[in-house]
């Protein structure tokens, strides 16, 4: 997958259709849409997405906050939630959690958006302080197939938590041209997704 996945969790089937057609009108992929907990919790368990959007309501409880505890503790994506209640006592139960975003229902294309990208953009500027900076030439150590230095500044940007749109401005090559570079740097780390190519690039930090 060459995009962004993004996994939604929506019990209104209508509302999570219309989030799904932002997504892929902003170049992010579908991870699943799913409508219960523990159909995320199994999405989560089997294909992790890079980004989830959490409603908080699901069948009339909160399990929405029960699913953003559990990536909180088990899986290192950023989260946002999506949802009617922007009450005190929801949000005290949210901000808890530390969500990367939170987004109130009604929302537009544009709110929706920003909030992705700047949610990406802070949970990789977070984790990178973590690690040391990439270098080529340990990365490429590691592979069979090198990386060229054009697809290694395709990945700095990765890395950095642009979407594939940014990429392609900053590069000023086009959407197809960037999901053709993003193919064959996974392709070569033996990766499936952003974030598995993130994890693998760290691990070839580190050798």
């Amino acid at each position: 997958m060459n995009c962004t996945r993004v996994l939604i969790v929506e019990d209104e089937p209508l509302i999570a259709a219309d989030i799904a057609g932002i997504l892929k009108r902003n170049d992010f992929a579908i991870s699943a849409i799913v409508y219960t907990q523990e159909e995320a919790m199994e999405e989560l368990r089997n294909r992790l997405p890079d980004l989830a959007l959490l409603d908080i309501n699901l069948n009339g409880k909160m399990e929405g906050i029960a699913i953003a505890e559990t990536i909180k503790r088990d899986y290192n994506i950023p989260f946002i939630f999506i949802t009617s209640y922007s009450d005190k006592n929801t949000l005290d139960k949210a901000k808890h959690t530390e969500p990367a975003g939170y987004v109130v229902k009604p929302f537009n294309e544009a709110a929706l958006y920003s909030t992705i990208e700047i949610a990406l953009f802070n949970h990789a500027q977070k984790e990178k302080n973590k690690y040391p900076p990439l270098s080529l030439s340990q990365i490429n150590a590691g592979l069979a197939d090198p990386i060229s230095e054009r697809e290694f500044t395709l990945l700095e940007l990765i890395y950095e938590g642009k979407t594939n749109k940014q990429i392609a401005e900053t590069m000023f090559i086009s959407g197809n041209t960037v999901k053709k570079h993003i193919f064959n740097t996974y392709f070569k780390l033996d990766a499936e997704s952003r974030a598995t190519a993130i994890l693998r690039l760290r691990q070839l930090m580190q050798r």
